[in-house]
């Protein structure tokens, strides 16, 4: 971590002005030595305050003892021989309204367990071994990106139902995500928040990981020890709305402060939170500073921005909205805010991943700046829901809704897509992946191994949420851990290893990751079997000659010697059937997989297979050259 920077008019100018200089490097607090004196200096922006004092373990929360000093631009300070490290503080604010409140720091860098709120002075101090993961880091856009995501609080509990530390996690989950060969574990619920029940998303703490697991070096144990691994870690982040406590953000100095003060723009009703004023310098550098810290100080290789649809759209979810200036219902300032975002971290933090939760059709999401917003990948909300439907309908009737499947191919290429299957999709009431196929038990999972593999299959990068790996039949419970017994059993079993192999080959194979974002990767072999529910394309690499050939059969009906074409003659061998044993199939074996000269769907070749039931295949020309040839 940086020096602390001086509280002095140079370095207040520049913050203010929105320059490169990390806020939290000037505000919050930071043991130092002024004057041959150890101590802690304080800083805090508050403009419309009338008084503000430290209050703490070092003066016995006594709000006379350590009255700040007004500085410019709004910003106060004050240096306390008696503050150390480890001590317990607050800011007692006489705000603008006149009420007194004590507030915590917005830059602090560790809180007490809630339901405590005190802020604690925290000099940090790790010796970091991942210098060779940070020097080769990049987000690769040819490259695999399988995203395990995890609410470290409930992936597992320890004896007592307590919260295990982020070092024991580091090893445990870091065992768990190497033998599936995901390439990167996403966070939810690190920055510390007041409420378990929010997952992390009512943050109040922009620059801490939560006490609840540990203490900051801790955390970042727990990100070294990912990155030796061969891990890369990423952070659910929440620029888009703060929450209402009394002690956090909300009003900081008696008055609008970090939100905007007319409530039609300043506040979500679906959430009962406070939007950010994206068009103040201060609260800009404020998040932005804090995605810097994640990305800087704790080697955090990515941030998924949480809810930018609500940040882009002035009447997001209400009836009473205030238009833009040229009258539309855009936030123009919201807009600037996030191609700033990212045109600063990917020049302050080069080799990170920036990526949109965005449900709508805003154009240019990860198109660069200047005329996108600059994003590296968003999340495919559009394949999310049209997949699901498909899925969850019964097989009689999917004939109906066969193009729901292929719809996203007609546009798959004009955004760099993450196909996420979230949190999100298994609470409240929307039941766990599995449970939502039609059909008994057994039709269940065959089913849900058939949408695992084709969301494997479709170009695009993945996100699985954690539990759905092994089948987890009950919904995601954020207050207690994972039902990991379930992965024992063999029924459970099966799906895991099923999505290990999917791993492995996405990792392994060129032609199932480096087409990923372009057109090239995959071509239709057959696209319009409708009557038969049966889809076949080619994953395809872009450099080299390696392609693999995908047959789905999504009705619960066997069908033999189905005809598919090929481009290539000879003998051909399966990379993976979902209906193997291993998975929890029945093992349905191919008689003959020598394609025969005889054309079939445009193509000079035709296999004849036998297609199990609610499956998929996976096969390659024996004659074309293998991924070892090629390297």
């Amino acid at each position: 971590m940086s020096e602390p920077l001086p509280l002095d008019h140079g370095h207040l100018q520049k913050l203010v002005t929105a320059d490169l200089v990390r806020p939290d490097h000037l505000l919050g607090a930071h043991v130092v030595t002024e004057n041959g004196v150890e101590g802690v200096r304080f800083g805090v922006w508050a403009p419309g305050a009338q008084h503000i004092s430290v209050v703490g373990d070092f003066n016995g929360y006594n709000g006379f003892d350590n009255a700040m000093q007004r500085l410019d631009f709004g910003y106060w300070g004050v240096f306390v021989p008696s503050a150390r490290h480890g001590h317990r503080y607050k800011f007692r604010v006489t705000g603008a309204d006149g009420r007194t409140v004590d507030k915590i720091d917005p830059y602090g860098r560790f809180f007490e367990v809630r339901p405590a709120t005190a802020s604690i002075v925290w000099q940090q101090d790790y010796t970091w071994s991942d210098d060779a993961w940070m020097a080769k880091r990049s987000q690769g856009f040819d490259q695999p990106v399988s995203i395990y995501e995890v609410h470290l609080p409930s992936w597992k509990k320890r004896g007592d139902g307590w919260f295990m530390n982020y070092r024991d996690l580091a090893h445990d989950l870091g065992e768990y995500v190497t033998y599936m060969g995901y390439t990167h574990v996403e966070l939810l619920g690190v920055m510390e928040h007041p409420f378990d029940g929010s997952w992390g998303y009512q943050v109040t703490g922009y620059y801490a990981p939560s006490s609840r697991m540990g203490n900051p070096e801790d955390f970042k144990y727990f990100v070294d020890h990912l990155h030796g691994l061969g891990i890369g870690v990423i952070l659910d982040w929440v620029p888009g709305h703060f929450p209402t406590d009394d002690f956090a953000l909300a009003k900081f100095d008696g008055s609008p402060l970090y939100e905007y003060a007319d409530p039609r723009k300043g506040f979500h009703l679906d959430w009962n939170t406070y939007i950010f004023d994206y068009g103040r310098n201060e609260v800009v550098m404020f998040l932005i500073g804090s995605a810097l810290t994640w990305l800087q100080d704790f080697h955090i290789d990515g941030l998924r921005v949480d809810a930018v649809a609500s940040m882009l759209y002035l009447d997001f979810s209400r009836t009473e909205w205030i238009p833009n200036v040229h009258g539309g219902r855009e936030n123009l300032e919201a807009i600037a805010f996030l191609k700033r975002l990212n045109e600063v971290v990917h020049h302050m933090a080069p080799g990170c991943m920036i990526v949109a939760e965005e449900s709508t059709a805003f154009p240019g999401v990860t198109t660069p700046s200047p005329f996108g917003l600059g994003f590296d990948y968003k999340w495919a909300m559009g394949w999310m829901n049209d997949n699901l439907r498909y899925f969850e309908e019964d097989p009689l009737w999917r004939k109906y809704h066969h193009h729901a499947l292929t719809f996203y191919n007609a546009y798959r290429t004009t955004e760099n897509y993450v196909l996420a299957i979230s949190h999100d999709e298994v609470v409240h009431l929307k039941k766990s992946m599995v449970m939502k196929m039609p059909g008994d038990w057994y039709t269940q999972r065959a089913g849900y191994r058939a949408f695992l593999a084709m969301m494997w299959a479709t170009p695009g990068k993945k996100l699985l949420f954690m539990g759905q790996d092994f089948a987890q039949s009950t919904e995601w419970a954020a207050a207690e851990g994972l039902p990991w017994y379930m992965a024992d059993q063999p029924d459970h079993r099966g799906v895991m290893n099923l999505v290990r192999r999917l791993n492995t080959l996405y990792r392994e194979r060129p032609d199932w990751h480096t087409g990923d974002l372009k057109d090239e990767g995959l071509t239709w072999i057959n696209a319009d079997d409708t009557d038969n529910s049966v889809y076949t394309f080619l994953r395809r690499d872009p450099d080299s000659p390696a392609w693999s050939l995908i047959v789905a059969n999504m009705t619960p009906m066997f069908r033999e010697n189905y005809p598919v074409g090929t481009p290539q003659g000879g003998e051909y061998r399966v990379l993976l059937s979902t209906d193997d044993g291993e998975f929890g199939g029945f093992g349905t074996q191919q008689p003959n997989l020598t394609a025969t000269d005889d054309g079939f769907n445009f193509q000079t070749h035709a296999l004849r297979l036998n297609l199990p039931p609610n499956s998929v295949l996976v096969l390659e020309a024996l004659d074309t050259p293998t991924v070892s040839e090629q390297r």
